[in-house]
């Protein structure tokens, strides 16, 4: 959008930076903890094809948040998409639910950052260590754009050589060269094993799936910061997809060979489990001494680089908004090295809130956590529609696909089968709760969906918004991309 360049955010984020991010986004206590629930529900093949569904089903939606990225890319990405394509009210809606999911994500890693320091330092106060967290993801993302490009990079890095180091230990154990007698693939055909509970526990499995990939749309926000966004998004969604299909499919494949769905250690789920994360259980196996230290580290660095990104986004989301005019207009102005500081302020302070009620009044707590919960799955919901309506009105507006720097693939399926399978996943969240008709537990888990729909109904009530005519839909790009263009011919 022309008015970007008005609030000149710093376009320095490089093909490196941005490809990191996103991995690093992905890879987290989702991974390095909650992954042993995932094939103790499952079982070791119910697991697997889960996450190779979910896998699937991210890379349809980030090929088109791809192919709108390169075409416009801007900080509101899927947000301004929404606007532009489909109906203002939606892209109210969008931004709004997607601040608000990454606010509260930073509250709940700012307080997960005190249960993994509790591992080594058990005395000192949890608060104190949240608070150190907080104010040094503030001074990262206050300093310039490229500082927190550089911050996520290294840390992401860590992950990366973290989960390369335990599939090359994992291999040796399932062949008998560490840790004593081989496995092979034994643990696939031990007691019911490989499917355990048939499809409906695949299905709850794929919302755990779901959480994990969390993150990966943070492609389409650090668009608006690249320095070539027209070749590093397109870069960084191929690679990001095959690292991240690989390592969490051949991650599960290893912790499924070594460890029997029955083993109660499988069940941790958060970061206070280190001490039966799938992982530190792998390398106790193969006699590495200190392992659950090293994981602890880990994790630590997992947590802090998941705040770090959510504090990003949440900023860059709250500066777009001011700029569409859903936000109050203070939230658009930058510092001189191109930082939305007025959005951050007001999303560390969001942040803070939030996790000063985490102590004084769990509660109010749990219900904040408990209305974020499905945000993201709505906000790929947004990606997938506004990719559908973008690409219909580009054909119909005479446009040649061939025009645009980077297209999605098998297209009109993609943005389907990720619309259907983000549905799916939404009404599948909590289906105990309907069994048993708890009524609590389903307005818990099912929060953010009416808190979204108020939303909605509220900006397309107040200003009579209507769904924008393909005919209509505005396709005009940013500026700095066609003076781009003007400077390559």
């Amino acid at each position: 959008m022309a008015e970007e360049e008005n609030h000149s955010i710093d376009r320095s984020l490089k093909t490196r930076h941005i490809s990191m991010i996103a991995l690093g986004g992905s890879i987290g206590t989702g991974l390095f903890v909650a992954s042993g629930s995932a094939i103790s529900e499952a079982g070791p093949a119910g697991a697997l094809i889960a996450y190779v569904a979910m896998g699937i089903m991210v890379y349809f939606l980030m090929t088109s948040l791809g192919e709108m990225a390169t075409y416009m890319p801007v900080s509101g990405s899927f947000a301004t998409y929404s606007t532009k394509y489909v109906d203002p009210a939606l892209g109210f809606a969008m931004g709004w639910n997607y601040w608000f999911n990454w606010a509260i994500t930073l509250a709940v890693d700012i307080s997960t950052v005190s249960i993994v320091m509790k591992f080594w330092l058990p005395s000192v106060p949890g608060w104190v260590w949240s608070s150190v967290a907080l104010i040094l993801i503030f001074i990262v993302n206050a300093l310039t754009v490229k500082a927190f490009g550089e911050t996520e990079y290294w840390m992401a890095l860590i992950k990366v050589i973290t989960v390369i180091i335990f599939l090359v230990i994992g291999v040796a154990v399932i062949f008998g060269i560490m840790g004593g007698h081989a496995t092979y693939l034994n643990n696939f055909t031990y007691k019911k094993a490989p499917f355990v509970g048939g499809i409906p526990m695949i299905l709850s499995v794929f919302v755990v799936a779901g959480f994990s990939f969390q993150g990966t749309e943070l492609i389409g926000i650090t668009a608006g910061e690249s320095a070539t966004p027209e070749k590093s998004v397109p870069k960084a969604i191929n690679q990001v997809f095959w690292r991240i299909l690989l390592f969490y499919i051949l991650s599960i494949f290893v912790i499924a060979c070594i460890i029997p769905y029955t083993s109660p250690d499988l069940l941790g789920s958060s970061a206070s489990d280190v001490k039966i994360s799938p992982f530190t259980l792998v390398f106790r196996r193969a006699g590495l001494a200190g392992a659950a230290s090293v994981m602890n580290a880990v994790i630590l660095t997992s947590v802090i680089s998941s705040a770090n990104s959510g504090m990003y986004a949440s900023t860059r989301m709250l500066y777009s908004m001011a700029l569409e005019g859903y936000a109050p207009k203070t939230f658009s102005l930058t510092t001189k090295r191109g930082i939305p500081l007025m959005a951050l302020i007001g999303t560390t302070i969001v942040g803070a809130l939030t996790f000063i009620s985490s102590i004084a009044g769990p509660e109010i707590y749990m219900w904040l956590v408990a209305a974020s919960g499905l945000t993201g799955f709505i906000a790929w919901l947004g990606i997938a529609i506004s990719h559908f309506r973008f690409r219909r009105a580009f054909v119909k507006q005479g446009h040649q696909l061939d025009e645009l720097k980077y297209h999605a693939k098998w297209f009109p399926f993609g943005p389907i089968f990720a619309f259907i399978l983000c549905l799916l996943v939404i009404a599948g969240q909590d289906i105990h709760s309907f069994a048993t008709f708890n009524w609590e537990a389903i307005g818990i888990s099912y929060m953010s969906v009416p808190i979204f729909i108020v939303l909605y109904t509220y900006y397309k009530l107040k200003y009579h918004t209507h769904m924008i005519p393909l005919d209509e839909v505005d396709l005009t790009q940013p500026d700095f991309i066609l003076k781009g263009r003007k400077a390559q011919k």
